[in-house]
Parts: structure tokens; C-alpha cells; sequence
């Protein structure tokens, strides 16, 4: 990921290989290895990093490469633990997985290689130098090395059963809903069979967070059912403000970064404003997204705690209408589905007034 990113950095400040080594006073041959990974940045000491991330922003590259390189040092350090591991255990004492509660920032580099999507936040970043003959449209994984990383994972989810595991094992769970083998889309459904239809304590975040990573990754898989199940089980229940804190950390709401769940829990919701979450929300309001039950289900329960978002925004309504529009059109809306839209048509003609 780390070399990748330098090099949209590099393309985007209209710098050749050889003319940034030349400004950074280096041969070429060692910024063909940054890129290529074959010498990590991650090996360079912090100050080297910080004064290569100053001089990037100078040559032309956005101010926020530093910001973006830093991310995807991390993203390299997941994946690399789970390859170098492969089927074995890692403590969670030094697992990456373990270290913080993932953004959305972070997933969408450690899930790139995976997904073949450019993670949204990098579009910062606009080539000026012409592509010299066929490259690569992203990093790169080869077949074994996705194996060992998906073998890694499921070893964590199925031996982090003690509490200090919970946030690694939670973690790896969802990511598991980026392999497509069968016997993981399996393994998922039975995890669901057992944290979703275990009853779940008011305060028991653990279990709330195991039935919806499970629901989450099996959605990424195809298998959209159990999602369904897991938004009618957490529909009135205070799983929903676990549910709006989580997604407020995701989306960076919340700036403090989290070492643990407990943190859902806070019955002050108020602590982030709401704007940022219901723009992403909205926005995902596609019936093509495997997530669509979720997402339309945190857009009501987010519009419900926060009116004001919709009558302080006229922008926030027209969006908020436009989407929903699609979605009713696309006649694939459950029971609940049709009720929240409902609800949430009738929170815009409040606001409207």
C-alpha cells in the first residue's frame, strides 16, 4: 500500500522517478524501491518519514500525502502480519488488528488489493505525468499470499474467544467478508447462527458487535439475510446507539481514536454532530449495495436523534429525497424497509414546514 500511495503522490506532483530522486538527493533506484516495496518506508526512522512526507507536500503533491502514507503504513502492517503468518495465531499483544478500532479510512487500504476499488480518500491525488506503457491500476496480492492472509484471519476468529480478544477477533471477522471461498461464506453463516441469535444485554456490546460483524461480512459475500435479521433485532433497542457511535468512529465523527468497543456504549451521542455521517449515509443508499438494511436503518435512526439535520439543511433534503426515491423504485425494500422509508419521508415534510 505504502509504495503505491507514494507513487500517486510522486504522480501527482508531475514528478518523474528520476526527477524526484534528484529533488530528494537520492539515486533513482532507491525511489523504484519505496514504490515497489521492496524498501519499505516503514524501515526509514520517524524523522526521515516526516521530512520525505514535508518535502512531497512542497514538490506539489496534496498537503494531506503525509496523513495518507502514515494510513497505509498501518494497512501495510495488517496485511503483512496476517501473510507472514498465514494459518498461524498472533497474540493480540502485537497484532495490528488489535491495536485500534478501525476507520473507514484504514479498511478501504487494507481491503484495496481485494476490492480493486481506489479508496475514495486517495482521489486527492491527480496524476500530471503520462503512464509509460501498460502499469498496474492498484497494489497487488499474488493468489498464495491472499490465501495466507485469509487463512490468518479465520485462525483469529475461530481462537479469539477470550474478552482482551474481542476487538481483534471482531475485526477479522469483517474482513473476512472480502474472501470469496465458499468454506469462509460458511464458516461466516455458522458464526451468525451463533452470535445472532444469541440474546443480546442491554450494555453488551461484545455480543452486539459479534452478530453484526458476522451479518456485515456474510453481506459482503452475497448472503444478505442475515443483515435483515440483525437490523430487526436491534430495531428499538439501545443496539441502535451502539450502532450510531460506531458508525460516528468510522466516518471520523469522533476524533479520539478508540482501543476498544466500550465506547458504543456512551449514552452521550451528542458528542459529534451528525453532518459527515448522514452525507456518507445518504450516499449509500443504493439497492446495488449489499448493506443497503443497515445503511437505511443508521439513516433513520441518526434523522430520529437529530431532526435538526434535515431542517437546518435544505441541501441534506433534497439528497436525503432523491435517495430515497431510488430506492423505493428498485421495489426490493423488506417490510421494515418500507417502514423507515416511511418515516423518513415523514421527517422530511417536518422539515420542510
Amino acid at each position: 500500500m505504502t509504495g503505491y500511495v507514494l507513487k500517486l503522490a510522486r504522480q501527482s506532483a508531475g514528478l518523474t522517478q528520476e526527477r524526484l530522486a534528484e529533488r530528494l538527493g537520492v539515486d533513482s533506484s532507491t525511489i523504484q524501491g519505496w514504490e515497489s516495496g521492496r524498501r519499505p518506508l516503514s524501515a526509514m526512522s520517524a524523522g526521515e518519514f516526516v521530512r520525505l512526507c514535508a518535502r512531497l507536500s512542497r514538490l506539489g503533491a496534496p498537503s494531506s500525502t503525509g496523513r495518507h502514507l502514515r494510513a497505509a503504513i498501518e494497512a501495510d502492517l495488517v496485511l503483512s502480519t496476517g501473510i507472514s503468518a498465514g494459518a498461524d495465531w498472533v497474540d493480540p499483544e502485537v497484532h495490528p488488528l488489535a491495536a485500534s478500532v478501525h476507520r473507514k479510512t484504514l479498511t478501504n487500504l487494507i481491503t484495496w488489493p481485494f476490492t480493486g476499488h481506489l479508496p475514495p480518500e486517495l482521489e486527492v491525488f491527480t496524476p500530471k505525468v503520462p503512464r509509460r506503457g501498460p502499469v498496474a491500476s492498484g497494489p497487488m496480492m499474488g493468489a498464495d499470499e491472499r490465501t495466507r492472509f485469509f487463512d490468518h484471519l479465520l485462525t483469529v476468529a475461530e481462537r479469539g474467544i477470550h474478552a482482551e480478544e474481542a476487538l481483534l477477533r471482531r475485526q477479522a471477522v469483517y474482513l473476512l467478508g472480502f474472501d470469496q471461498r465458499e468454506q469462509v461464506a460458511e464458516w461466516l453463516r455458522g458464526e451468525w447462527a451463533k452470535a445472532g441469535r444469541r440474546p443480546i444485554a442491554d450494555g453488551d456490546v461484545t455480543s452486539l458487535l459479534e452478530a453484526r460483524s458476522a451479518s456485515v461480512a456474510l453481506a459482503s459475500t452475497g448472503d444478505g439475510s442475515h443483515l435483515h435479521d440483525f437490523v430487526t433485532r436491534a430495531n428499538g433497542t439501545r443496539a441502535e446507539l451502539a450502532n450510531l457511535n460506531y458508525w460516528a468512529h468510522w466516518i471520523g465523527e469522533l476524533h479520539d481514536d478508540q482501543t476498544d468497543d466500550s465506547f458504543m456504549a456512551d449514552d452521550d451521542s451528542m458528542a459529534w454532530s451528525g453532518v459527515r455521517l448522514l452525507h456518507h449515509l445518504v450516499s449509500r443508499l443504493d439497492p446495488a449495495l449489499p448493506h443497503l438494511p443497515l445503511n437505511l436503518h443508521t439513516v433513520h435512526t441518526l434523522v430520529a436523534s437529530r431532526p435538526a439535520l434535515l431542517t437546518t439543511s435544505p441541501a441534506a433534503r433534497t439528497a436525503l429525497a432523491g435517495a430515497l426515491e431510488v430506492v423505493t423504485s428498485a421495489d426490493t425494500l423488506t417490510r421494515d424497509g418500507r417502514d423507515q422509508v416511511a418515516g423518513l419521508h415523514y421527517a422530511l415534510r417536518l422539515a420542510d414546514r
